[in-house]
């Protein structure tokens, strides 16, 4: 089996193992919601909107930030690349949290650009919530995926 089979399996297994829970009712209840209520309340600070759950909502517009919109799954594919990747535990460990790192603060501003989005400009809300938003969030997962990987194998 050539090394691109092995990672490629490796990934798809770890994305499963990763993915397959989020499914269930008491990760949904005590770790998703949680995280997307976490992530509204930062949002809602910074806005200067108060939080309540998982919605920041104001006059102008409101955003309920569910399973999809919290950044975990990008950060769960991420972490199943790097894991599937020939690399140290060490580095393996510094780029897992680098990546979910870097995901949840692109995440956050996500978040907050699609509240004022909606607040100022309400009919390019769509667009930004589901093609560029979405769009950019994966991207950066991708991009940090190639970026650290390309320097990892370089180093060997």
């Amino acid at each position: 089996m050539s090394a691109r089979t092995k990672f490629l399996v490796r990934f798809a297994v770890l994305l499963l193992v990763f993915e397959l829970p989020l499914l269930l009712d008491p990760v949904d209840r005590y770790v998703v919601r949680p995280l997307s209520a976490g992530i509204a309340a930062v949002s809602g600070a910074i806005v200067g909107v108060p939080a309540n759950g998982t919605v920041i909502a104001s006059a102008c517009f409101a955003v309920n930030i569910q399973n999809g919109c919290n950044g975990l799954e990008t950060a769960l594919f991420l972490v199943a690349a790097v894991l599937a990747f020939p690399a140290t535990p060490r580095q393996r460990l510094l780029a897992g949290a680098a990546g979910i790192a870097l995901i949840q603060i692109v995440n956050l501003i996500r978040v907050i650009t699609l509240y004022l989005v909606g607040c100022h400009k309400p009919e390019w809300f769509a667009s930004f919530h589901l093609a560029i938003w979405q769009t950019i969030v994966f991207a950066t997962a991708v991009l940090f995926f190639a970026a650290w990987s390309r320097r990892v194998t370089a180093r060997a």
